[in-house]
């Protein structure tokens, strides 16, 4: 790595998430830098960027600040192998469709790159057991962006549960619902054969693996087809989980997560979010649209502009002494990512780089190693959600039962199909 006080990213994939979280974050480092005690004032650039076409990546350069516009654009079916291969990188970002990052993030762990990845990390067990033996032997951190664990809401119901003032979960209520504009228009390229809980429900299902702890114990799932293809097809609108997890104490809680991505375009909110847990002494509800801003504007609301709307995600202010930002904790995750990587390779003499390493992989809120029980709900699902769009509905997954650490049972058949053998 560099000795120099500067960090070079890379980027690989410049759909909607980049615009809204990891633009600003490298705008704002290329701007003010980063500074910390641990590692002094930092430079932080976007050195490249890989894509399929290299549209977008232009139509960001020709309107981007003139100290972000000097980036190298790399095209086509090689273009992360190129990027790698030829460009000074210390990180890369991985912010494709969910069925693509596996092998792109593991081209970045064998070049010797910091990895950080969009959730789901990767859809399979054995594909993350590959990514955290990887980064282990070559010394890097792999990390997964979870943003909503640095909600402020949600911050605080794991400060209370930490405190044991909200005490032993006994069930939850998740929702998310995405606009039919994600389905139809903004991811319409690659949603064929997916599923909205794979790629929203991972949001809660983190939340609930890192705020409460426990053990996953089973999974079941159902969905609804018909809207965005056809009824008979593999390709879902609405996805309804329950995770059932198991506790020290030998008790257990219930969790359901419904997500979709066929909303209405007019709903007042971009998305619809709730959660709703209940303990044994209490309840918490967090509604993450309508946190108290209503907002209409004629002839712009609901569809050029929402009603409701999120200012703590990548709000853009005026701030008071007269400036324009875009701040949340959706930038806050990869700002967080990328002081982890300083602290590594910026943050005190080679000697000890080793140790300030281990330090970055032992954060259970992002490190590959502690995304295990998400991954393995991911891959139940899907497991079910296939079997169903073949006429095999109905499976549960359980997880380190006396047949593998994640097997699929279904109804009728009399053998159940071990997903993965090793315990978790």
């Amino acid at each position: 790595m560099s000795e120099r006080q500067q960090l070079r990213g890379g980027m690989v994939g410049v759909g909607m998430i980049f615009d809204e979280t990891y633009r600003p974050f490298f705008e704002t480092a290329a701007r003010e830098g980063l500074y910390d005690r641990r590692f002094g004032l930092v430079d932080v650039r976007l050195a490249a960027i890989g894509s399929r076409t290299g549209t977008r990546a232009e139509a960001y350069r020709s309107s981007a600040p003139e100290e972000m516009q000097d980036f190298v654009s790399v095209v086509g079916p090689s273009a992360v192998d190129e990027m790698l291969s030829n460009e000074d990188l210390d990180f890369a970002c991985v912010a494709t469709p969910d069925d693509r990052h596996f092998e792109i993030s593991k081209k970045v762990l064998q070049a010797g790159k910091h990895l950080l990845i969009e959730k789901p990390s990767v859809l399979k067990l054995d594909q993350l057991d590959e990514l955290i033996k990887l980064s282990r032997e070559k010394n890097v951190l792999a990390k997964v962006v979870y943003h909503k664990l640095l909600d402020p809401d949600h911050k605080k119901l794991r400060t209370l549960v930490a405190d044991n003032v909200l005490q032993h979960v006994n069930n939850g209520y998740c929702t998310l619902l995405e606009p039919k504009l994600i389905s139809g228009s903004q991811f319409s390229e690659w949603i064929t054969g997916r599923n909205p809980g794979t790629y929203v429900a991972v949001h809660y299902i983190k939340l609930i693996d890192y705020t409460f702890g426990g053990r996953l114990k089973t999974v079941q799932a159902t969905g609804q087809r018909g809207l965005v293809r056809a009824a008979d097809s593999d390709t879902w609108d609405s996805v309804q989980m329950r995770l059932i997890y198991e506790y020290e104490d030998g008790r257990e809680a219930a969790f359901d997560l419904h997500t979709s991505w066929v909303t209405p375009d007019n709903f007042p909110g971009y998305v619809e979010q709730e959660v709703q847990f209940r303990f044994d002494n209490g309840v918490w509800n967090g509604h993450s649209r309508k946190r108290g801003v209503e907002l209409t504007v004629e002839g712009r609301t609901p569809l050029e502009m929402k009603q409701s709307i999120n200012n703590h995600y990548n709000g853009s202010f005026l701030e008071p002494w007269g400036e324009r930002s875009q701040r949340g904790y959706g930038i806050e995750v990869i700002e967080r990512f990328v002081r982890e990587v300083a602290c590594v390779e910026l943050g005190g003499p080679e000697s000890e780089r080793i140790e300030r390493l281990k330090a970055m992989q032992s954060l259970p809120y992002n490190d590959v190693d502690a995304d295990r029980q998400v991954v393995c709900a991911v891959q139940a699902l899907e497991a079910i959600l296939y079997s169903a769009a073949n006429g095999q509905p109905d499976g549960v997954a359980r997880v380190n039962d006396e047949r593998g650490g994640l097997v699929l049972y279904l109804p009728g058949k009399a053998e159940p199909e071990v997903l993965y053998e090793p315990r978790l």
